[in-house]
């Protein structure tokens, strides 16, 4: 049958798609180390994720979280630094370590054939690092200077002085570095938070891309082989202690021209049955180039280049902060333009076309989220880390595809309070 080229193809909204994350495969190696792995893909590339309990909730002593992870490819009992980033770079791979504020994420991105050559560098990395002083003192230096550059940048004191506000600077989600805390650290302490944190005990693996049952042997003769030791840990509680200041103003920059406006409040976490219904009314609010605060304040007032609303979701507490920088003469327009989006979200329900426009944005970037192996993987390792089933992202695109108008009204009148806000500005 020929193809009638004078009809155009029919277009479908991503809200009337199906959702199916393709299926995960769980492997207990020998030593009981959960993997969680994806075949999928053409290329012969995997990602293997190696994550750890050991993010800033974790840290005892101020910054060694990120120092350790910082440090952890600079030389073990075995090699040196330049001799790991010599192999990597020889077999074409990446190696990169982040702490973030709940777990530390070891990642390697490598063609398949190489993982018998890499995979045991990668192991020694893991468990024999010896953070070197001498390394050491370079980082702090590096760290040290970076964060006096970052200081005179209005953004970066906002987005320090913000988290603090809402959680307090004593609690980790609002603990914020500083040159002394660099300082102070020591090759003992990194050591010792390494012992702590760097366990097997509590490791989880995450490997995607073009992975057969001989990739999964591999990682099963090496890392299942290891010896797993469990260490006593104490229980971590940590009391929230906002700044009871709701409207904060910082001179950080006398001859700067533009401000830094930072609005936010604590929000309830993903676990909370109303969290899905938010991440909707964000992306409503600001959550995305077409929303309510760009459509004003950009489009309309002319008073910045970008203006955000975002959701921090941790695994024990949550924020939602409205972020912008604006000239130092639209500062109070501006503040008083983010109020009046919020008021209009609190009293009006939002238009049906608005509403399904929103909807499938939220909709569309899931579907680019399940096109690819890693970004797969990335969907089913938050939802493992934060003690989901595959229920939840069901329970979520259900949400997505079938929230009302009056739902997110209730919603904002909710949580969209001004007076549950934080108002901070730094010029």
């Amino acid at each position: 049958m020929a193809l009638d080229r004078s009809l155009a193809p029919l277009i479908n909204d991503p809200v009337s798609f199906d959702y199916n994350i393709p299926p995960l495969n769980t492997t207990v190696l020998s030593n009981s180390i959960p993997l969680y792995w994806i075949n999928a893909g053409v290329q012969d590339v995997v990602e293997i994720n190696w994550v750890f309990n050991a993010g800033i909730w974790h840290e005892q002593k101020n910054a060694v979280a990120q120092a350790t992870a910082a440090q952890l490819k600079n030389g073990t009992l075995s090699r040196s630094a330049q001799q790991i980033n010599e192999s990597l770079e020889f077999y074409g791979a990446s190696l990169k370590v982040n702490a973030g504020n709940d777990h530390t994420t070891l990642t390697l991105h490598t063609l398949s054939k190489h993982l018998p050559k890499l995979l045991p560098i990668v192991l020694d990395v893991i468990l024999n690092p010896i953070f070197p002083e001498t390394e050491l003192e370079i980082h702090k230096q590096n760290a040290i200077q970076r964060l006096l550059v970052s200081l005179r940048e209005c953004e970066f004191v906002a987005n320090q002085q913000i988290d603090a506000a809402l959680f307090g600077d004593q609690f980790p989600y609002g603990r914020y570095t500083q040159k002394e805390m660099i300082e102070a650290l020591t090759s003992s302490d990194l050591k010792a938070f390494h012992q702590q944190h760097y366990t097997l005990a509590d490791l989880k693996i995450f490997m995607s891309g073009k992975v057969s049952d001989i990739e999964v042997s591999l990682l099963n003769h090496l890392f299942g082989k290891a010896t797993v030791v469990s260490v006593a840990k104490e229980s971590i509680h940590y009391d929230v202690q906002p700044n009871p200041q709701s409207v904060r103003r910082i001179d950080n920059d006398p001859n700067g021209v533009q401000g830094a406006i930072r609005i936010g409040r604590r929000l309830v976490t993903r676990k909370h049955p109303d969290f899905a219904g938010l991440v909707v009314l964000n992306t409503v609010f600001g959550g995305y180039f077409g929303s309510r605060l760009m459509s004003n304040i950009r489009e309309e007032k002319g008073f910045t280049y970008g203006i955000y609303s975002s959701i921090g979701a941790f695994v024990n507490d949550a924020s939602l902060t409205i972020h912008t920088e604006v000239g130092r003469d639209v500062i109070d327009a501006a503040v008083k333009e983010i109020y009046s989006e919020m008021d209009l979200l609190c009293n009006e329900k939002i238009d049906e076309e608005e509403l399904l426009l929103v909807k499938n944005y939220l909709l569309g970037n899931i579907l680019g989220d399940l096109d690819g192996p890693f970004s797969i993987m990335q969907r089913w390792r938050s939802l493992i880390l934060n003690g989901f089933t595959i229920e939840r992202f069901n329970e979520n695109i259900h949400t997505y595809k079938n929230i009302t108008a009056q739902e997110l009204l209730v919603l904002a009148q909710k949580y969209f309070n001004k007076k549950d806000f934080i108002e901070l500005v730094v010029v």
